[in-house]
């Protein structure tokens, strides 16, 4: 695969972790915005049509989501953002700006460091080897947890108040 020069910042190209990465070109200063999370605006029957979950191999999604029915799949009208790697100790993070996503230096970034994001999908359901398998982590970091799924997030409890007299 031949290199995808991006601009100035970073270019796409092989990656050791999985498939294609994003690459810094340039050096980049911690909470530097590098991109935008680019891609077509679908709702979660959508997000099933297209990406329905194997049960029994290993799944994939470019889908990055917003609010419940307003998700980015970066494989629909994406950028190069769609690239970003996951990692269990990543260089980047991402921040939501009026339904929009961007990723940014979580630290200072060296050229050619490959550029990566924890991608934290929500489980849905409890975290077991068989579940991981079907999700796994490819980062190779100390601190791997071996999957890119962290656990769904429980609701918060309704707190009570102080009624004012």
């Amino acid at each position: 695969m031949q290199p995808v020069v991006t601009g100035p910042r970073f270019v796409v190209r092989r990656s050791g972790i999985h498939g294609r990465g994003v690459f810094a070109r340039l050096s980049m200063k911690e909470d530097e915005t590098v991109i935008e999370y680019k891609g077509e605006i679908i709702s979660e029957a959508e997000i099933e049509r297209r990406y329905p979950e194997i049960m029994d191999g290993l799944n994939h999604t470019f889908v990055f989501g917003v609010e419940f029915d307003y998700n980015i799949d970066g494989g629909s009208k994406g950028n190069a953002a769609r690239w970003f790697n996951h990692s269990c100790q990543p260089n980047c993070d991402t921040y939501e700006e009026n339904r929009r996503i961007f990723v940014r230096a979580a630290r200072a970034i060296r050229p050619g460091e490959e550029l990566t994001y924890d991608y934290a999908i929500e489980a849905g359901e409890p975290l077991t080897a068989a579940v991981k398998a079907r999700w796994p982590c490819w980062c190779g970091s100390k601190k791997c947890r071996g999957t890119v799924l962290v656990p769904t997030k429980k609701p918060k409890k309704a707190q009570k108040t102080k009624k004012s007299r």
